[in-house]
């Protein structure tokens, strides 16, 4: 399965981290993993919830939970933001 090696930024908690998600899975599946893997890293600070969104974080504009990364143009070195 190809990764991409993506920057998540969380606002609640004032952080960014590097994160691989896959490429062809749905991003649905990918906002699942991300919110996990961003709770752990970020030692309680950000808590994961139903209502979480993926964001381009350059845009702010939310991205399609339907869509996969490739299909949303999504690269290497995008950034991100969970909220």
């Amino acid at each position: 399965m190809e990764k991409l090696l993506v920057e998540i930024f969380v606002p609640a908690a004032g952080v960014s981290h590097d994160v691989y998600i896959p490429l062809g899975s749905k991003m649905n599946e990918v906002l699942i993993l991300v919110s996990k893997v961003i709770t752990e890293l970020s030692e309680g600070k950000y808590i994961a919830t139903r209502d979480a969104v993926l964001c381009d974080r350059d845009s702010g504009v939310a991205l399609n939970i339907n869509m996969s990364a490739a299909e949303l143009g999504i690269k290497n070195g995008s950034r991100l933001m969970l909220i």
